[in-house]
Protein backbone atom coordinates (compact mmCIF):
# COMPACT_ATOMS: atom_id res chain seq x y z
CA UNK A 1 0.00 0.00 0.00
CA UNK A 2 2.94 2.62 0.90
CA UNK A 3 4.37 1.95 -2.76
CA UNK A 4 1.31 2.82 -4.15
CA UNK A 5 0.35 5.88 -2.36
CA UNK A 6 3.87 6.61 -2.90
CA UNK A 7 3.66 6.48 -6.99
CA UNK A 8 0.15 8.32 -6.70
CA UNK A 9 2.30 10.97 -5.34
CA UNK A 10 4.74 11.15 -7.97
CA UNK A 11 1.73 11.08 -10.64
CA UNK A 12 0.26 14.16 -8.80
CA UNK A 13 3.90 15.90 -8.68
CA UNK A 14 4.13 15.02 -12.58
CA UNK A 15 0.93 16.20 -13.38
CA UNK A 16 1.41 19.39 -11.04
CA UNK A 17 4.58 20.06 -12.66
CA UNK A 18 3.46 19.94 -16.43
CA UNK A 19 4.84 21.59 -18.91
CA UNK A 20 6.76 24.99 -19.11
CA UNK A 21 4.98 25.89 -15.46
CA UNK A 22 1.43 24.46 -16.71
CA UNK A 23 0.54 21.31 -15.30
CA UNK A 24 -1.03 18.59 -17.78
CA UNK A 25 -4.74 19.37 -16.70
CA UNK A 26 -4.40 23.02 -17.88
CA UNK A 27 -2.89 21.61 -21.06
CA UNK A 28 -5.52 18.99 -21.70
CA UNK A 29 -8.21 21.65 -20.96
CA UNK A 30 -5.90 24.04 -23.25
CA UNK A 31 -6.31 21.09 -25.88
CA UNK A 32 -10.53 20.68 -25.42
CA UNK A 33 -10.81 24.29 -26.38
CA UNK A 34 -8.97 23.82 -29.39
CA UNK A 35 -10.40 20.85 -30.36
CA UNK A 36 -14.03 22.52 -29.51
CA UNK A 37 -13.20 25.50 -31.66
CA UNK A 38 -12.32 23.26 -34.82
CA UNK A 39 -15.45 21.76 -33.68
CA UNK A 40 -17.42 25.00 -34.17
CA UNK A 41 -15.47 25.47 -37.55
CA UNK A 42 -16.87 22.58 -38.98
CA UNK A 43 -20.46 22.97 -37.75
CA UNK A 44 -20.01 26.84 -39.30
CA UNK A 45 -18.78 25.12 -42.81
CA UNK A 46 -21.47 22.65 -42.88
CA UNK A 47 -24.65 25.34 -41.83
CA UNK A 48 -23.49 28.96 -42.23
CA UNK A 49 -21.98 28.69 -44.97
CA UNK A 50 -24.29 26.41 -47.28
CA UNK A 51 -26.92 29.22 -45.82
CA UNK A 52 -25.03 32.08 -47.29
CA UNK A 53 -24.78 30.50 -50.19
CA UNK A 54 -27.85 30.18 -50.50
CA UNK A 55 -28.78 33.76 -50.54
CA UNK A 56 -26.26 34.82 -52.86
CA UNK A 57 -26.94 32.03 -55.67
CA UNK A 58 -30.33 33.94 -55.59
CA UNK A 59 -29.00 37.64 -56.46
CA UNK A 60 -28.66 38.46 -60.05
CA UNK A 61 -25.06 39.08 -59.80
CA UNK A 62 -22.32 36.49 -59.75
CA UNK A 63 -19.77 38.60 -57.77
CA UNK A 64 -21.24 37.45 -54.54
CA UNK A 65 -20.73 33.94 -55.33
CA UNK A 66 -17.22 34.27 -56.28
CA UNK A 67 -16.69 36.45 -53.15
CA UNK A 68 -17.90 33.63 -50.61
CA UNK A 69 -15.86 31.34 -52.52
CA UNK A 70 -12.71 33.27 -52.12
CA UNK A 71 -13.31 34.08 -48.78
CA UNK A 72 -14.35 31.05 -47.37
CA UNK A 73 -11.27 29.60 -46.46
CA UNK A 74 -10.23 32.23 -44.69
CA UNK A 75 -13.42 32.65 -42.66
CA UNK A 76 -13.17 29.09 -41.41
CA UNK A 77 -9.25 29.83 -40.71
CA UNK A 78 -10.70 32.54 -38.16
CA UNK A 79 -11.80 29.47 -35.48
CA UNK A 80 -8.03 28.26 -36.11
CA UNK A 81 -6.73 31.55 -34.66
CA UNK A 82 -9.48 32.11 -32.42
CA UNK A 83 -9.31 28.92 -30.90
CA UNK A 84 -5.25 28.74 -30.50
CA UNK A 85 -5.19 32.22 -28.19
CA UNK A 86 -8.65 31.23 -26.42
CA UNK A 87 -6.61 27.63 -25.43
CA UNK A 88 -2.88 29.48 -24.68
CA UNK A 89 -5.15 32.25 -22.44
CA UNK A 90 -6.01 29.67 -20.01
CA UNK A 91 -2.80 27.76 -19.38
CA UNK A 92 -0.49 29.87 -17.38
CA UNK A 93 2.78 30.29 -19.11
CA UNK A 94 6.13 32.07 -18.16
CA UNK A 95 7.14 35.83 -19.61
CA UNK A 96 8.97 34.86 -22.24
CA UNK A 97 6.55 31.94 -23.43
CA UNK A 98 3.30 34.19 -23.32
CA UNK A 99 5.43 36.65 -25.07
CA UNK A 100 6.20 34.13 -28.22
CA UNK A 101 2.59 32.63 -28.17
CA UNK A 102 1.42 36.67 -27.82
CA UNK A 103 3.31 37.35 -31.23
CA UNK A 104 2.56 33.70 -32.70
CA UNK A 105 -1.23 35.05 -32.48
CA UNK A 106 -0.55 38.17 -34.29
CA UNK A 107 1.11 36.85 -36.85
CA UNK A 108 -1.61 34.57 -37.41
CA UNK A 109 -4.01 37.01 -37.43
CA UNK A 110 -2.35 39.69 -39.90
CA UNK A 111 -1.54 36.46 -41.92
CA UNK A 112 -5.87 35.72 -41.98
CA UNK A 113 -6.27 39.43 -42.57
CA UNK A 114 -4.26 39.46 -45.65
CA UNK A 115 -4.88 36.07 -46.89
CA UNK A 116 -8.39 36.94 -47.21
CA UNK A 117 -7.61 40.28 -49.14
CA UNK A 118 -5.59 38.38 -51.35
CA UNK A 119 -8.20 35.79 -52.32
CA UNK A 120 -10.99 38.81 -52.64
CA UNK A 121 -8.77 40.72 -55.42
CA UNK A 122 -9.67 38.39 -58.00
CA UNK A 123 -13.24 38.39 -57.40
CA UNK A 124 -13.70 42.42 -56.60
CA UNK A 125 -11.58 42.95 -60.12
CA UNK A 126 -14.31 44.21 -61.90
CA UNK A 127 -13.95 47.43 -59.40
CA UNK A 128 -10.35 47.98 -62.06
CA UNK A 129 -14.09 48.48 -65.03
CA UNK A 130 -13.46 52.45 -64.44
CA UNK A 131 -10.13 52.63 -64.24
CA UNK A 132 -9.13 50.83 -67.14
CA UNK A 133 -12.31 52.04 -69.48
CA UNK A 134 -10.49 53.83 -72.19
CA UNK A 135 -9.81 50.43 -73.40
CA UNK A 136 -12.32 50.17 -76.34
CA UNK A 137 -10.85 46.52 -77.27
CA UNK A 138 -12.13 43.67 -75.35
CA UNK A 139 -9.11 41.41 -75.25
CA UNK A 140 -6.92 44.81 -74.20
CA UNK A 141 -9.63 45.62 -71.47
CA UNK A 142 -8.88 41.85 -69.98
CA UNK A 143 -5.26 41.91 -70.32
CA UNK A 144 -4.79 45.27 -68.69
CA UNK A 145 -7.33 43.89 -65.66
CA UNK A 146 -5.22 40.80 -65.43
CA UNK A 147 -2.20 42.79 -65.22
CA UNK A 148 -3.40 45.05 -62.56
CA UNK A 149 -4.45 41.99 -60.63
CA UNK A 150 -0.99 40.79 -60.32
CA UNK A 151 0.53 43.77 -59.38
CA UNK A 152 -2.21 43.70 -56.72
CA UNK A 153 -1.62 40.86 -55.52
CA UNK A 154 2.19 41.53 -55.22
CA UNK A 155 1.34 44.90 -53.25
CA UNK A 156 -0.81 42.58 -50.81
CA UNK A 157 2.03 39.64 -50.41
CA UNK A 158 4.46 42.50 -49.77
CA UNK A 159 2.44 44.21 -46.62
CA UNK A 160 1.83 40.82 -45.29
CA UNK A 161 5.04 39.94 -44.65
CA UNK A 162 6.16 43.23 -43.77
CA UNK A 163 3.45 43.21 -41.42
CA UNK A 164 4.64 39.90 -39.83
CA UNK A 165 8.25 40.64 -39.90
CA UNK A 166 7.02 43.90 -37.83
CA UNK A 167 5.00 41.55 -35.46
CA UNK A 168 8.26 39.71 -34.40
CA UNK A 169 9.96 42.68 -33.06
CA UNK A 170 11.99 43.47 -36.68
CA UNK A 171 11.92 47.54 -38.24
CA UNK A 172 11.07 46.85 -41.40
CA UNK A 173 12.27 50.32 -42.90
CA UNK A 174 15.58 49.39 -40.94
CA UNK A 175 15.59 46.89 -42.38
CA UNK A 176 15.02 47.71 -45.50
CA UNK A 177 17.66 50.51 -45.59
CA UNK A 178 20.06 48.05 -44.03
CA UNK A 179 19.93 45.85 -47.78
CA UNK A 180 21.17 49.30 -49.66
CA UNK A 181 24.10 47.53 -50.60
CA UNK A 182 22.33 44.31 -50.89
CA UNK A 183 20.37 45.43 -52.83
CA UNK A 184 22.35 47.80 -55.31
CA UNK A 185 24.01 44.23 -55.81
CA UNK A 186 20.68 42.51 -56.30
CA UNK A 187 19.74 45.23 -59.11
CA UNK A 188 23.08 44.26 -60.93
CA UNK A 189 22.19 41.04 -60.90
CA UNK A 190 18.40 42.00 -61.59
CA UNK A 191 19.11 44.32 -65.11
CA UNK A 192 17.53 42.03 -66.89
CA UNK A 193 14.12 41.44 -64.68
CA UNK A 194 13.90 45.06 -64.56
CA UNK A 195 14.25 45.64 -68.22
CA UNK A 196 11.91 43.19 -69.01
CA UNK A 197 9.40 44.79 -67.06
CA UNK A 198 9.56 47.85 -68.15
CA UNK A 199 9.49 46.37 -71.58
CA UNK A 200 6.44 44.47 -70.44
CA UNK A 201 4.34 47.78 -69.49
CA UNK A 202 5.52 49.24 -72.92
CA UNK A 203 3.91 46.41 -74.88
CA UNK A 204 0.78 47.56 -72.12
CA UNK A 205 0.81 50.90 -73.40
CA UNK A 206 1.65 51.07 -76.94
CA UNK A 207 -0.98 48.03 -76.99
CA UNK A 208 1.43 45.97 -79.42
CA UNK A 209 -0.68 42.82 -79.10
CA UNK A 210 -3.16 41.19 -76.60
CA UNK A 211 -4.07 38.30 -75.05
CA UNK A 212 -5.49 35.92 -77.91
CA UNK A 213 -3.62 38.04 -80.99
CA UNK A 214 -1.96 35.76 -83.41
CA UNK A 215 1.73 37.24 -83.73
CA UNK A 216 4.24 36.37 -85.69
CA UNK A 217 8.57 37.09 -84.94
CA UNK A 218 11.38 36.61 -86.80
CA UNK A 219 11.86 33.17 -84.28
CA UNK A 220 7.99 32.66 -83.66
CA UNK A 221 4.78 32.24 -84.80
CA UNK A 222 1.47 31.66 -82.70
CA UNK A 223 -1.09 32.69 -80.42
CA UNK A 224 -0.18 35.35 -77.42
CA UNK A 225 -1.35 33.08 -74.38
CA UNK A 226 0.00 35.14 -71.20
CA UNK A 227 1.56 38.26 -70.76
CA UNK A 228 3.39 38.76 -67.69
CA UNK A 229 5.60 41.18 -65.73
CA UNK A 230 9.05 39.42 -67.04
CA UNK A 231 7.45 37.23 -70.68
CA UNK A 232 5.34 36.15 -72.26
CA UNK A 233 3.74 33.17 -73.36
CA UNK A 234 3.23 32.27 -77.08
CA UNK A 235 1.42 29.07 -77.69
CA UNK A 236 2.52 27.63 -81.59
CA UNK A 237 0.56 25.90 -84.09
CA UNK A 238 1.58 22.73 -83.26
CA UNK A 239 0.52 23.38 -79.54
CA UNK A 240 3.98 24.15 -78.21
CA UNK A 241 4.55 26.35 -75.54
CA UNK A 242 7.35 29.36 -75.90
CA UNK A 243 8.25 31.63 -73.60
CA UNK A 244 9.99 34.84 -74.59
CA UNK A 245 11.33 38.11 -72.35
CA UNK A 246 9.51 40.48 -72.83
CA UNK A 247 12.61 42.71 -73.52
CA UNK A 248 13.17 40.95 -77.12
CA UNK A 249 9.73 41.24 -78.12
CA UNK A 250 9.53 44.78 -77.74
CA UNK A 251 12.77 45.35 -79.39
CA UNK A 252 12.33 43.44 -82.42
CA UNK A 253 10.29 43.39 -85.36
CA UNK A 254 6.53 41.94 -84.83
CA UNK A 255 3.54 41.44 -87.03
CA UNK A 256 -0.11 41.13 -85.47
CA UNK A 257 -2.39 39.19 -87.82
CA UNK A 258 -4.98 39.57 -85.52
CA UNK A 259 -5.33 43.66 -86.41
CA UNK A 260 -6.08 42.45 -90.03
CA UNK A 261 -8.90 44.00 -91.19
CA UNK A 262 -8.89 41.84 -94.62
CA UNK A 263 -7.31 39.05 -95.76
CA UNK A 264 -5.22 39.03 -99.04
CA UNK A 265 -4.76 36.95 -101.68
CA UNK A 266 -2.32 37.26 -104.89
CA UNK A 267 -1.30 35.43 -107.59
CA UNK A 268 0.04 35.12 -110.75
CA UNK A 269 -2.13 33.18 -113.27
CA UNK A 270 -0.15 31.82 -116.14
CA UNK A 271 -1.80 31.33 -119.19
CA UNK A 272 -0.43 29.17 -122.61
CA UNK A 273 1.16 31.67 -125.55
CA UNK A 274 -1.21 30.51 -128.11
CA UNK A 275 -4.06 32.42 -126.11
CA UNK A 276 -6.11 34.82 -127.88
CA UNK A 277 -6.79 38.76 -127.72
CA UNK A 278 -10.26 38.15 -126.98
CA UNK A 279 -10.10 35.13 -124.98
CA UNK A 280 -7.48 36.98 -122.56
CA UNK A 281 -9.94 39.95 -121.98
CA UNK A 282 -12.57 37.54 -121.75
CA UNK A 283 -10.67 35.38 -118.74
CA UNK A 284 -9.84 39.04 -116.95
CA UNK A 285 -13.70 40.17 -117.57
CA UNK A 286 -14.82 36.86 -115.62
CA UNK A 287 -12.63 36.54 -112.70
CA UNK A 288 -13.12 40.38 -111.86
CA UNK A 289 -16.64 39.66 -111.97
CA UNK A 290 -17.05 37.27 -109.96
CA UNK A 291 -14.39 38.53 -107.23
CA UNK A 292 -17.15 41.38 -107.39
CA UNK A 293 -20.19 39.14 -106.64
CA UNK A 294 -19.28 36.62 -104.18
CA UNK A 295 -19.96 38.30 -100.95
CA UNK A 296 -16.84 36.84 -99.40
CA UNK A 297 -14.33 39.04 -101.14
CA UNK A 298 -14.30 42.87 -100.27
CA UNK A 299 -14.47 45.08 -102.82
CA UNK A 300 -15.43 48.53 -101.21
CA UNK A 301 -12.59 50.73 -103.02
CA UNK A 302 -12.79 52.96 -100.06
CA UNK A 303 -11.67 50.05 -97.91
CA UNK A 304 -9.17 48.12 -100.11
CA UNK A 305 -7.92 47.50 -104.13
CA UNK A 306 -8.98 45.23 -106.11
CA UNK A 307 -6.83 44.06 -109.11
CA UNK A 308 -7.43 41.90 -112.28
CA UNK A 309 -5.19 42.85 -114.78
CA UNK A 310 -2.93 41.52 -117.43
CA UNK A 311 0.64 41.33 -115.86
CA UNK A 312 3.51 40.25 -117.83
CA UNK A 313 4.94 38.27 -120.89
CA UNK A 314 6.31 35.81 -118.68
CA UNK A 315 9.29 32.87 -120.31
CA UNK A 316 7.06 30.36 -120.57
CA UNK A 317 3.47 31.89 -120.14
CA UNK A 318 1.58 35.18 -120.17
CA UNK A 319 0.45 36.10 -116.63
CA UNK A 320 -2.87 37.39 -115.29
CA UNK A 321 -2.22 39.31 -111.97
CA UNK A 322 -4.91 38.39 -109.49
CA UNK A 323 -4.82 40.93 -106.21
CA UNK A 324 -7.92 40.97 -103.84
CA UNK A 325 -8.77 40.75 -100.05
CA UNK A 326 -11.51 38.30 -98.12
CA UNK A 327 -13.52 40.10 -96.05
CA UNK A 328 -12.66 37.91 -93.06
CA UNK A 329 -9.18 37.60 -91.23
CA UNK A 330 -10.28 33.33 -90.47
CA UNK A 331 -7.57 31.75 -91.36
CA UNK A 332 -10.38 28.81 -92.28
CA UNK A 333 -12.24 31.36 -93.94
CA UNK A 334 -9.71 32.19 -95.85
CA UNK A 335 -9.01 29.47 -97.09
CA UNK A 336 -12.19 28.59 -98.21
CA UNK A 337 -12.75 31.39 -99.96
CA UNK A 338 -8.98 31.02 -101.63
CA UNK A 339 -10.28 27.10 -102.46
CA UNK A 340 -13.58 28.77 -104.03
CA UNK A 341 -11.35 31.23 -106.21
CA UNK A 342 -9.13 28.39 -107.43
CA UNK A 343 -11.48 26.14 -108.87
CA UNK A 344 -13.80 28.98 -110.03
CA UNK A 345 -10.45 30.89 -111.98
CA UNK A 346 -9.86 27.22 -113.28
CA UNK A 347 -13.40 26.97 -114.63
CA UNK A 348 -13.18 30.55 -116.05
CA UNK A 349 -9.75 29.28 -118.25
CA UNK A 350 -11.14 26.03 -119.47
CA UNK A 351 -14.24 27.75 -120.31
CA UNK A 352 -12.63 30.00 -122.76
CA UNK A 353 -10.48 27.16 -124.40
CA UNK A 354 -7.20 28.18 -122.86
CA UNK A 355 -4.98 26.06 -121.44
CA UNK A 356 -2.48 27.19 -118.03
CA UNK A 357 1.36 27.26 -119.23
CA UNK A 358 4.01 25.44 -117.58
CA UNK A 359 7.71 25.68 -117.60
CA UNK A 360 8.97 24.47 -120.83
CA UNK A 361 11.37 24.93 -123.41
CA UNK A 362 11.59 24.31 -127.09
CA UNK A 363 14.46 23.27 -129.81
CA UNK A 364 14.98 24.63 -132.83
CA UNK A 365 17.58 23.90 -135.28
CA UNK A 366 18.33 25.20 -138.67
CA UNK A 367 21.41 23.52 -139.25
CA UNK A 368 23.83 20.66 -138.57
CA UNK A 369 26.94 21.33 -138.70
CA UNK A 370 28.53 18.48 -140.28
CA UNK A 371 25.92 18.27 -143.04
CA UNK A 372 22.82 15.89 -142.78
CA UNK A 373 23.04 13.03 -140.86
CA UNK A 374 22.90 9.63 -142.48
CA UNK A 375 19.33 7.67 -142.48
CA UNK A 376 19.44 4.07 -141.57
CA UNK A 377 16.88 2.16 -143.43
CA UNK A 378 14.28 0.64 -141.48
CA UNK A 379 15.39 -3.44 -142.46
CA UNK A 380 12.43 -5.01 -143.99
CA UNK A 381 11.24 -8.83 -142.71
CA UNK A 382 13.07 -11.66 -144.23
CA UNK A 383 10.82 -13.89 -145.47
CA UNK A 384 9.74 -17.45 -143.82
CA UNK A 385 11.95 -19.81 -144.80
CA UNK A 386 10.24 -23.59 -144.77
CA UNK A 387 11.88 -26.53 -144.02
CA UNK A 388 13.02 -28.63 -147.10
CA UNK A 389 11.09 -31.96 -147.20
CA UNK A 390 13.42 -34.73 -147.67
CA UNK A 391 13.75 -36.35 -150.84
Amino acid sequence: MDSLKGFTEQVAIVWEAGVFGASVGKIFTALAIFFMFLLFRHLFSRFAIRLFRRITERTQTKIDNLLLDAIEQPVEFIFVVVGFYVAWQTVPLSDDVEILFSRLTRSLIAFTIFWSVFRAIHPLSHLFDRAIGFFDNQSMHETMKEFLVKLTKFVVVFLGLAAIIQEWGFNVAALLGSLGLVGMAVALGAQDFIKNMFAGLTIFLDRMFEKGNWIQTPDIDGNVEQIGFRATKIRRFDKALVTIPNSKLASEALINFSRMTQRRIYWKIGVEYRTTHDQLRGIVHDISAYLHSNPRFETDPTKTKTFVFLDSFGASSIDIMLYCFTKSTSWGEWLVAKEELAYKVKAIVEGHGVGFAFPSTSLYVETFPFGKPETFPIPREEPEVKDAKAP
